[in-house]
């Protein structure tokens, strides 16, 4: 069933009529369609014409958009509106970047200014060296411990802008409770010069909390006494009493606010580990970069608009053309944590089954959205992508210069990204295929014979996302283009993509089987019971 809105049954009729066209076709058509399909904001740019979309077909998406709410979202995102409605919470983290204080929330923006003081003048104490080791050695090393929205955000845009990284402090991420992740990341440290950042919202996170405890003890095993713990250990939560027993006084923690999502969380105090590692003012320009993407949302018309434009086209590929799957594919070996990066965004946001009135929905809502950097990629899944049998939409995410693009390896990298795009669009026909077996010599049986696999059907929709530079502000701006894409989606399927309930049970669940594997006892389903039998022999 297509989706709860008269321009849905045309929206089916079109993508019926599409199945008998080509991307080249709507080219041919549309003579304005590279120029007409192309906007910039932000400092990016985005290319969607290499979709099966019409210019009809987006006409009606744009209608559809407008008829579920689209402007009463763009007003609720930034004025504090109850927009996580199962939970009863606004959604402001629009809020953490904004540039002046929004009408009506003065007091939450006062806030969130305290916050980014109090964060920058930690990171200025360390990085200049008046804030010392228990001996008195300046910090040299910073352990992120957080997971989910607490690792993913911070950890992947570290590691994108590695070449803006301050010079005399590592930073370093663990989120795993596998004790095996902690001490890799513990290994080749000095208890005396290592500072920790505890990230959890409410200090009540199974694999933090693990993690937070494992770094005390090897804190204490260094030669920290108890007393000097505040000199090592920082926090960004709500619970300041269970910050105190870890040994983590009030004035090392940044609060988190409830009307911000783990996942949208990375420009609060959870990326104090980003100002760590690039420096007050880079983090200041990863904000102001989120910054101008939100005004772009927030103010061009929905046919100019970047993310919700991303959101209709997914809409457009997921509820009429059947897909299952988006594949993000990020050409810079910087860039290669951002799938992982928005496959949370995406899929802990969107991956639900009912709607704002409770009701089972009868139509798909998010896909499963995964990808890996190019060109590593073109040498793993774009087989898939190109001859598999379920077509899937791509984003390519391709950063055009930089001293490396100056390469002829950069060169190459840029031109491998055009040319996947273009033969997703293009393909290979079966003459096409025989003919250059022929001129490769191969005889006409064997060419015949093998021309249906080298047929490529092409027709394979893609976006290309470019800017000039991998730079913070340009970064700040890609993530921003996402996250407002992952909401407008959610309005149109009609469901909240702020709550994550699926989330908790499975943390319910594994409390009571480690108890039973501790006390002993317990019965579960008969397969667990089978697996606890044998941990504990």
């Amino acid at each position: 069933m297509t989706l709860p809105y008269p321009q849905s049954i045309r929206l089916a009729e079109l993508a019926v009529e599409l199945q008998s066209c080509r991307i080249e076709d709507l080219f041919a058509r549309e003579t304005e369609r590279s120029a007409a399909c192309t906007i910039e904001a932000a400092g990016l740019r985005l290319d969607y014409s290499r979709n099966l979309a019409s210019a009809e077909v987006l006409a009606e998406l744009l209608s559809m958009a407008a008829c579920a709410g689209l402007d009463e979202l763009r007003g609720a995102l930034f004025d504090g509106s109850e927009l996580n409605f199962t939970e009863r919470r606004a959604a402001s983290h629009t809020l953490l970047r904004a540039a002046s204080a929004p009408s009506g929330l003065a007091e939450e923006y006062n806030a969130v200014s305290n916050c980014l003081r109090k964060m920058a003048g930690w990171v200025e104490r360390v990085h200049t060296g008046q804030h010392t080791g228990w001996t008195g050695k300046p910090i040299r090393s910073v352990v992120n411990l957080g997971i989910g929205g607490s690792d993913l955000g911070p950890r992947m845009v570290c590691q994108a802008l590695t070449p803006y990284r301050f010079e005399d402090l590592e930073v370093r991420f663990c989120a795993n409770i596998d004790p095996a992740e902690l001490a890799a990341r513990l290994c080749g440290l000095d208890p005396d010069t290592t500072l920790f950042i505890v990230c959890s919202k409410t200090l009540r996170t199974e694999e933090t909390l693990a993690n937070a405890g494992a770094a005390r003890d090897w804190l204490l095993a260094g030669g920290c006494s108890a007393g000097a713990l505040g000199q090592h250990m920082l926090a960004v939560s709500s619970n300041l009493e269970a910050a105190e027993k870890l040994g983590i006084p009030a004035a090392n923690v940044l609060p988190l606010w409830d009307w911000v999502g783990g996942r949208y969380s990375l420009w609060s105090g959870i990326g104090w580990s980003i100002a760590f590692a690039l420096g007050n003012q880079r983090f200041r320009e990863l904000l102001a970069g989120a910054e101008a993407m939100d005004r772009h949302f927030a103010t061009a018309p929905p046919s100019e608009n970047m993310p919700v434009l991303l959101s209709l086209l997914e809409i457009w590929q997921v509820n009429f053309l059947g897909a299952r799957n988006y594949v993000i594919v990020p050409y810079s070996h910087q860039l290669r944590r951002l799938p992982a990066f928005l496959q949370q965004l995406t899929m802990e946001s969107n991956g639900k089954r009912v709607d704002r009135d409770g009701q089972t929905v009868p139509y798909a809502t998010a896909p499963a959205l995964w990808g890996e950097e190019g060109s590593n990629s073109q040498h793993s899944f774009h087989q898939w992508l190109h001859q598999g049998s379920s077509p899937c939409p791509v984003d390519f995410i391709l950063p055009l210069h930089s001293d490396a693009r100056s390469s002829d390896r950069g060169r190459r990298l840029v031109a491998n990204c055009l040319a996947q795009a273009q033969a997703l669009m293009t393909g290979r026909g079966e003459v096409q295929a025989r003919d250059s077996l022929l001129a490769a010599g191969v005889d006409t049986a064997e060419a015949e014979r093998l021309a249906p696999h080298l047929l490529i059907p092409g027709n394979r929709s893609s976006n290309i996302i470019s800017f000039d530079r991998l730079d913070p502000a340009r970064l700040g701006a890609l993530l921003a283009l996402y996250e407002h894409r992952t909401c407008v989606s959610a309005q149109l399927w009609r469901i909240n993509c702020f709550d994550q309930y699926g989330v908790e049970l499975g943390k319910v669940l594994s409390d009571a089987i480690y108890r039973a594997m501790q006390e002993g006892g317990g019965s579960f389903d008969p397969a667990t019971d089978a697996l606890l039998w044998r941990q504990n022999a």
